[in-house]
């Protein structure tokens, strides 16, 4: 009688490993299997994260402060390990504690390859994190030009003003991206803005000794 439930069973498991198809939860334990697949996100180990999924971990799974691996792809600029979670379900619009997306994660770190899959896959530029940044205010920030471009070619206005009345050119002004604030200017960055204390990205280069914008921001 007890080969009649025992047989079954194996056979599934075989059935799963042969087709790539996931082994029932109730094979394995959740818990451990979900912490598998986010060790082997952090170690860039695609293979020992396709094998986590085929056992049944979630994709969504978080770790201790909320990402995902998706979240811990994006991070790492792993793309491949990006589509092939995305291609399982990932969701691209999972925030972490910090209230961080995968776009500006990807943003963050200039991986243009990334932004692209996730802006393709749905994911919303307009996304805030706990801070109220954007992932545009992160790639400007960060003088990630490619990935302020795909974020304007994605529709973002470039006079769009953020928290505190900060646009884009404000924050490659304030650390002195200017690379990233010559690609604004050209696409039609207003020069004349004020934030909430009344500073143009000028004003904000000139406080913040960001001496080459503010020598872009000066030329007519």
């Amino acid at each position: 009688m007890r080969d009649r439930f025992i047989r079954p069973l194996a056979a599934t498991v075989l059935f799963a490993a042969a087709f790539g198809v996931g082994v029932p939860v109730f094979a394995q334990d959740q818990g451990e299997i979900n912490r598998q697949l986010l060790a082997a996100a952090k170690d860039d180990d695609q293979q020992s994260v396709v094998a986590a999924l085929q056992r049944g971990a979630s994709v969504d799974a978080m770790n201790r402060i909320g990402d995902t691996a998706l979240v811990t792809a994006c991070k790492k600029g792993d793309t491949a390990m990006a589509r092939t979670l995305i291609e399982r379900g990932a969701n691209v619009q999972h925030a972490n504690a910090l209230g961080d997306t995968p776009l500006m994660a990807a943003a963050y770190g200039g991986f243009d390859e990334i932004v692209a899959l996730l802006l393709a896959h749905g994911a919303d530029p307009l996304a805030t994190d706990r801070l109220g940044k954007t992932a545009m205010e992160y790639a400007a920030g960060q003088g990630q030009t490619k990935v302020v471009a795909q974020l304007l070619d994605a529709g973002i206005d470039v006079n769009r003003a953020y928290k505190n009345d900060l646009t884009a050119l404000m924050w490659a002004a304030g650390y002195d991206r200017a690379e990233t604030a010559q690609l604004l200017l050209a696409r039609g960055a207003n020069r004349s803005l004020k934030d909430n204390r009344g500073m143009t990205a000028k004003d904000i280069a000139v406080q913040t000794k960001s001496e080459r914008v503010a020598g872009l921001l000066s030329a007519s």
